[in-house]
């Protein structure tokens, strides 16, 4: 969700990310514990950092609150950027480029048109998942739909490892009523990848990682396993919780807590209002990561290659030459 009008203008350093060397549990679980001091892990991941999402521009006139993907927290190996954008007509996010990574789009509220090169079009209203994978390149749009109702929704940047980098772009695409959910004792969870409370999504996911939608009523807690190997983060969308530790300090919405290694997380609600959080989780890819706007790879001699197949419209942008969305 990151658009190109002309020319790329900048060239981050490249970021090499590195794993924990963690042993992976058997499998993933979820436990409803009767109170707080309950030990639901061994090895309970904690918060380690809390960044606040902050508010820019992206696009034509969009506004994004990003919390992966800036200085404060540039990457966690293997998510590469996390926006939580909100975007009304004519704003949006016109023709731009991508290659190398993956872009998951999940919608809270109103509905965002797509459309790609390739002539796969559509929209995805609340509650709707669109798993994009770039691959070796896509140019696509995004831009809002309807008449002026603000959309909303989370974008999350997921990267591929360098055998993956190259491969044909695909799509998966989930509406809300395939997602599946489950509820117990004032928690209830959408699977949008990965496993929870008995239930397991559909989704395949070529960098292993899961991507649960957490709401927790008033007084409700959660004990969520996930991989120990495993990179991961939560972020806020609504209301307030205590993360990892009884003890901790309470999180708002709009922000990342990045969690320390462990078998598994512990979420309380505390409030007398909702609590709405997403976990994401992911096998770190532990390799290079030279990222030059809207294209991630491994070094920059690719990138370089990338800039030229982009400009040229070669080697998978070959349809961008008489490409223009609608």
């Amino acid at each position: 969700m990151r658009a190109i009008k002309h020319k790329l203008l900048f060239n981050p350093k490249p970021a090499t990310i590195r794993a924990n060397d963690i042993r992976a549990p058997a499998f993933i679980r979820n436990i409803m514990s009767e109170s707080d001091q309950a030990p639901a892990f061994n090895r309970p991941r904690l918060v380690t950092k809390k960044v606040p999402a902050k508010l820019q521009h992206e696009g034509d006139g969009a506004v994004v609150r990003r919390g992966i993907g800036r200085s404060e927290l540039k990457s966690l190996d293997p998510f590469l950027m996390l926006d939580d954008f909100s975007v009304a007509p004519p704003a949006g996010f016109p023709d731009h480029p991508h290659r190398g990574f993956e872009t998951v789009t999940y919608m809270l509220q109103g509905g965002m048109t797509h459309q790609d090169f390739a002539g796969h079009k559509g929209t995805i209203r609340p509650g709707d998942v669109q798993w994009m994978t770039a691959g070796r390149g896509i140019i696509h749009s995004e831009m809002p739909a309807g008449d002026g109702t603000t959309s909303k929704g989370l974008q999350l940047w997921i990267n591929l490892s360098s055998k993956d980098k190259m491969i044909e772009p695909r799509y998966q695409e989930l509406l809300k009523e395939d997602i599946k959910r489950a509820e117990s004792d004032g928690v209830e969870v959408r699977v949008i990848a990965g496993e929870s409370m008995g239930v397991r999504s559909p989704v395949f996911t070529r960098t292993p990682a899961m991507y649960l939608d957490f709401t927790l009523k008033p007084r409700a807690q959660l004990h969520q396993n996930i991989p120990e190997a495993w990179n991961s983060f939560v972020y806020v969308i609504e209301g307030e919780g205590v993360f990892g530790s009884p003890n901790s300090s309470s999180a708002a919405a709009h922000h990342v807590l990045v969690l320390s290694p462990g078998d598994g997380l512990s979420v309380w609600n505390r409030s007398s209002k909702t609590l709405r959080f997403v976990l994401a989780a992911g096998q770190p890819i532990n390799e290079p990561v030279v990222q030059y706007g809207p294209f991630v790879m491994n070094t920059q001699a690719e990138i370089d290659r990338t800039i030229e197949d982009y400009q040229h419209c070669r080697n998978g942008f070959e349809m961008a030459k008489n490409w223009r969305s609608q």
